[in-house]
């Protein structure tokens, strides 16, 4: 099987799976990836048929996005000039069978990705994204959307980053009933925790995260909650189709907790954590929220440690299960492109694919 791929974005993330492709180049059995369309603020659109060569991709980003080695092939076709418009115009081309979408994203409107997303459906093309924005505000519509023009909406990065937690849902624990999850869902708030632990105080912690690559330059939605509270969303409604949404979600992040909450939880073999949570009650209602907390030790939250990240579901059959791994990474979330890849040949294709 075949597919051509448009990438919505060539930050860190879409740049990981081109350097995945070169490397799993021939290994993953009868699936053939090809990029045929390329769209950045930074430098335009970018297309050919026939299919970008994945070396001058990676020479465009390594040399300032400049697309000097993207010109050398006649087939490519290149804009300068970038919209909505050139963009959405792009996905619909017949050349394109999935649109990677990983663009930086207004996590209150979800856009650009949604715009995007909701094109490629509409023009009967399988999305792969790594956006939580438009999956945590709009998943049912691009759901029911997806349904409707018989192709596929993933979502595997959004989350846990590589980390597989969303194929847990529809695979491996299929067959037991969730009742609830409580996660470390992300990397940056755990990483300034655990400095905090170690003695160091809160400014110099995100200081620390900014200089190795973990918290932005304003890393107030890490801080404050607002990614986990995404990340609930899109794991509730996965989970039970309740079409929860942020305004049901109390969030409060880490900012507020002292280094004496700190140490007096250390003092009795505590940890603070920020935890994102939900449970489906009894009458089907599910309650969720964003906050820290203090764990025991025997929590299996509770030595989670730097920028992993880490769910606990709780289940019918067999009670607390734990994922964790890596929970941020250009390679790491391009992983997760990847995999939702080759599960979708594997859904399409009716073959198995073997990495």
């Amino acid at each position: 099987m075949a597919f051509r791929l448009a990438l919505i974005g060539f930050g860190g993330v879409n740049q990981g799976l081109v350097e995945l492709l070169k490397i799993k180049h021939g290994k993953l059995g009868g699936l053939d990836l090809s990029i045929t369309a390329l769209a950045d603020l930074r430098f335009g659109v970018v297309s050919n048929p026939k299919g970008l060569d994945l070396d001058a991709l990676l020479e465009t980003a390594a040399n300032g996005f400049s697309i000097d080695a993207l010109r050398k092939d006649p087939n490519t076709q290149i804009c300068e000039e970038i919209n909505l418009n050139s963009t959405l115009e792009l996905i619909a081309s017949d050349f394109v069978d999935v649109v990677v979408e990983a663009t930086f994203t207004d996590p209150h409107t979800g856009e650009p990705a949604l715009s995007h997303c909701h094109a490629a459906l509409k023009h009967g093309k399988h999305v792969v994204t790594t956006n939580k924005g438009p999956i945590a505000l709009a998943h049912s519509s691009l759901a029911r959307l997806a349904a409707e023009q018989c192709v596929q909406l993933k979502y595997e990065g959004a989350v846990m980053s590589g980390t597989p937690v969303i194929r847990q849902i529809d695979t491996t624990l299929r067959g037991c009933e969730v009742n609830g999850f409580a996660g470390i869902l992300n990397g940056t708030s755990n990483f300034v925790l655990d400095r905090l632990a170690q003695g160091q105080d809160f400014d110099a912690a995100v200081r620390e995260a900014q200089v190795l690559g973990y918290a932005e330059a304003n890393p107030a939605a890490d801080l404050e909650g607002a990614d986990v509270q995404l990340k609930v969303v899109i794991l509730a409604n996965t989970l039970w189709n309740t079409g929860l949404t942020r305004a049901d979600v109390p969030c409060r992040g880490i900012s507020l907790l002292t280094s004496q909450d700190i140490r007096t939880a250390q003092s009795v073999g505590r940890n603070w954590k920020l935890i994102g949570s939900a449970t489906r009650h009894a009458d089907g209602s599910v309650s969720a929220s964003v906050e820290p907390r203090e764990l025991s030790a025997d929590h299996p939250l509770h030595s989670i440690s730097g920028v992993t990240n880490a769910v606990t579901f709780d289940t019918d059959v067999l009670g607390n299960v734990t994922i964790s791994g890596p929970g941020a990474g250009r390679r790491e979330t391009a992983f997760a492109i990847l995999s939702d890849l080759i599960e979708l040949a594997e859904q399409t294709g009716k073959y198995e694919v073997r990495a």
